[in-house]
């Protein structure tokens, strides 16, 4: 069999013309935000960490109080100190156990440090969740999911927020 190498995947072709896709990704990096579509992210970033062996990289990033968003500078609230969300972020697992996993705690523009983190990691995919924001909401916070799929070297799967109840 000839094995065609794309990135994050290996693809065998058979005698019968059959091609089988093989992950065989070694990191997953997993920015939380801890909401429900972060949530959902984690549960597909196991499946597959589960399925190729891979170690989650799972990453919160501490906005400071002065940010950028669509271009312009803005005022965020201060959130939890560090050590609060360091002591949260130690809470969000894998459902599985035997998944190994690392978290990162980084401060700054959450898409710049993901893509940085992704980079200097290695990472072969990156999974998150979005928010779904449209009008105002988008213009005024931006995106972060749609810039590192923009930005990043790696292929990004975005998962979208469970719908609301």
């Amino acid at each position: 069999a000839s094995e065609l190498v794309t990135q994050g995947f290996s693809k065998y072709q058979t005698r019968k013309q059959e091609v089988r896709l093989t992950m065989n990704a070694k990191k997953i990096l997993v920015p939380v935000d801890f909401s429900s579509g972060s949530e959902a992210a984690l549960v597909l970033a196991t499946s597959l960490a589960r399925d190729s062996g891979a170690k989650l990289l799972i990453t919160y990033v501490q906005v400071p109080p002065l940010s950028t968003g669509g271009g312009e500078f803005m005022y965020i609230e201060p959130g939890p100190p560090t050590e609060e969300i360091r002591a949260r972020l130690a809470t969000v697992l894998p459902k599985d156990p035997q998944i190994p996993v690392e978290h990162r705690l980084l401060n700054g523009d959450p898409a710049d440090c993901i893509v940085k983190l992704a980079e200097d990691e290695k990472a072969d995919f990156i999974v998150m969740g979005t928010h779904g924001r449209r009008g105002l909401t988008r213009v005024l916070m931006g995106s972060v999911a749609e810039l590192v799929v923009r930005w990043a070297k790696c292929p990004v799967i975005t998962v979208k927020s469970p719908p609301k109840k």
